[in-house]
């Protein structure tokens, strides 16, 4: 697994998020999300700009899984059902890189809360982010890459 192991500290900007939501876990959940999201693509398409993909998840109180897409501007007109807007604030992250194949993403994600807790990473209350960089219809499996956002206070 080629996972950068130390982490650069970065802003993530305040965006415009479309996403699917699903609560529990998150081997369940994920994959549902991602497949109705993928249903509705061709109409998200249509009304807006997609500027990237991404998934946000929390897992405390409760795990949340949010897989959605960025968007050039706030949406003017209804989005399709079964999807929410946020106008995602941003803030400081702790940016991890995987390079390879999705299915590799829960044992890169455990590693990364690994070395959180090892390098005693001040953590703040946020959605954790996974941002897929490149598109997955028109890059190799293992050119991939996967930023693993980790909501920091650290600046």
């Amino acid at each position: 697994m080629k996972l950068t192991e130390i982490p650069e500290i970065i802003q993530w900007t305040e965006m415009h998020y479309l996403f699917i939501e699903k609560k529990g876990s998150f081997m369940e959940t994920a994959p549902k999300a991602w497949q109705e999201l993928h249903q509705k693509m061709s109409e998200l398409k249509l009304a807006h700009k997609i500027t990237g993909a991404m998934s946000l998840y929390q897992i405390q109180p409760e795990m949340i899984y949010r897989a959605g897409v960025s968007v050039e501007a706030r949406p003017e007109k209804t989005i399709p059902d079964g999807m929410n807007y946020q106008n995602f604030k941003g803030g400081t992250y702790a940016r991890f890189t995987l390079q390879g194949s999705y299915s590799q993403l829960p044992e890169a994600c455990g590693k990364v809360f690994e070395i959180v807790k090892k390098i005693n990473l001040p953590l703040r209350d946020d959605f954790f982010i996974e941002n897929y960089v490149n598109d997955p219809n028109s890059t190799p499996e293992e050119q991939l890459l996967t930023e693993i956002l980790v909501p920091c206070s650290r600046k």
